[in-house]
């Protein structure tokens, strides 16, 4: 057993040694892959295409975006955690990563061991949306309205477990009201049925449902952030009637754990820098996101609170996948 230890030992620190050699490289020897674990079209991906054209340009080294769906976004972050550490094999994930833990009883991967947090990228706003139907025209009387009427109010979610369900969930709690929630196979086919008049509301992440807000075919209530957004400055915040009331959603990226520091400390730098490009910040700006950008030790402080906050939404809700 002794030797067979040994001989162990020694291959695991040949192979410490020989990526602590490649590190001091990086990112000179291939293209590096950004596995975006949703489909491609949606607004992570298009986030995700647009900081790997950056970064890349900013570290001289292509970055290519590859769309792994499914499992609520597991199947692709099990895919980098379980990929060689080398920083060749990225991913951009979702708040839902932090949810998940709780949501899913098997992830395939576990995420404080298995992925470093590498950079935070943005913060993302879920919107309140009503069709034209619904009586209520502010927060205050859409609180009153899912309090006093006669049935319950429905709303629609991208799926069970999705933030725009445990945005619902916290919401119809705080509010005391009578909210039936009604769980889709994605973001687009809720609004759709939300403009259609099946389903009178849902907490949609801002960048997907902007251009129906502008376009005025669905009427925004309140956003789900702390403060109100810049870029529906006239709409409130749900805490200002619910005080306490928040959900963030966010982005970032991350890399398999044991990837060397030196690969970590670069990415953090090159995306520093590309979150602090004025083009990038408008296109994140009119999307109603926030830049972040920031170091990999802080971001991993935020994930492991944000996997608690989640399990208790997600408790909350009563969504469970097996």
């Amino acid at each position: 057993m002794s030797r067979r230890f040994f001989h162990v030992a020694v291959a695991a620190c040949a192979a410490i040694a020989s990526l602590t050699a490649n590190a001091a490289e990086w990112p000179s020897q291939k293209p590096i892959t950004l596995v975006v674990p949703l489909a491609a079209g949606g607004s992570t991906d298009s986030t995700a295409r647009l900081i790997a054209e950056k970064l890349g340009k900013e570290i001289k080294q292509q970055i290519i975006v590859e769309n792994r769906a499914g499992a609520g976004g597991n199947i692709g972050a099990a895919y980098v955690a379980k990929s060689v550490p080398d920083g060749y094999t990225l991913l951009m994930a979702t708040s839902t990563i932090a949810s998940n833990v709780t949501l899913y009883k098997h992830m395939g991967f576990d995420l404080r061991k298995d992925l470093i947090p590498v950079s935070q990228v943005a913060l993302i706003p879920n919107v309140l949306v009503v069709n034209h139907s619904v009586p209520a025209k502010t927060l205050p009387e859409f609180i009153d309205y899912v309090q006093k009427k006669n049935g319950p109010v429905s709303y629609g979610s991208a799926g069970n477990g999705t933030a725009s369900h445990l945005s619902g969930a916290l919401f119809n709690s705080m509010a005391h009201g009578e909210m039936l929630h009604v769980p889709y196979k994605g973001g687009a086919p809720a609004n759709a049925d939300l403009i259609g008049g099946q389903i009178q509301a849902v907490f949609a992440p801002m960048v997907e449902i902007l251009p129906f807000i502008d376009g005025g075919k669905l009427r925004p209530l309140a956003v789900t952030t702390k403060a109100r957004s810049a870029r529906l400055p006239n709409v409130p915040a749900v805490t200002e009637s619910l005080p306490g009331f928040e959900v963030t959603l966010w982005n970032g990226v991350f890399a398999p754990a044991n990837t060397p520091q030196p690969v970590i400390d670069k990415l953090t730098a090159g995306i520093h820098k590309v979150l602090q490009d004025p083009a990038v910040r408008k296109t994140l700006a009119d999307q109603g996101s926030t830049p972040v950008g920031n170091k990999s030790a802080e971001f991993k402080k935020l994930v492991d609170s944000e996997i608690a906050k989640w399990g208790k939404l997600v408790k909350l809700s009563g969504a469970s996948v097996e």
